[in-house]
């Protein structure tokens, strides 16, 4: 029998977030809210973020687009529930380096799930669909650390 290949692999992984989407919900208590679209291809997102102290105590997103934006805030949502705001600023670096190509980032485990969207690199015009729940939360940390603490 023979083995399904891993981009094979990451394709179903990447259909699965798609279809049934992590933490697609509107958020009642939200401490910071983030609108981004790709008027480009669509794509269109609100991320939602409770933060308490420095800590992501619920992340929800609410929005639409092609697969492959909808997979990545999916992954990226159930990445950082309960991360601390360093830790998910790092992981939108990370991933946003990955996105562009860093051979070495792409050997993190710790991006788990996201690793499965490191093809999309090789699709340029592809790049800011997978991006742009990452730029949302890079946006929403900014507008939270320039409004202090609640």
């Amino acid at each position: 029998m023979e083995t399904p290949r891993l981009s094979s692999l990451y394709q179903q992984l990447i259909l699965e977030h798609y279809r049934n989407p992590r933490n697609k919900a509107e958020m009642d208590e939200k401490t910071v809210e983030i609108h981004m679209a790709n008027p480009v291809c669509g794509d269109e997102i609100r991320l939602q973020l409770r933060i308490e102290g420095d800590q992501i105590a619920e992340a929800k997103f609410v929005g639409q687009g092609c697969s492959i934006s909808q997979a990545a805030i999916s992954m990226m949502t159930a990445k950082i529930q309960g991360a601390s705001l360093s830790d998910a600023e790092g992981l939108a670096e990370r991933f946003t380096a990955l996105m562009h190509g860093d051979t070495e980032v792409a050997k993190d485990r710790s991006l788990g799930d996201l690793r499965a969207l490191q093809g999309v690199s090789k699709f340029p015009v592809r790049i800011k669909c997978a991006l742009i729940g990452f730029d949302a939360l890079q946006e929403a940390l900014k507008k939270h650390a320039a409004e202090g603490p609640h």
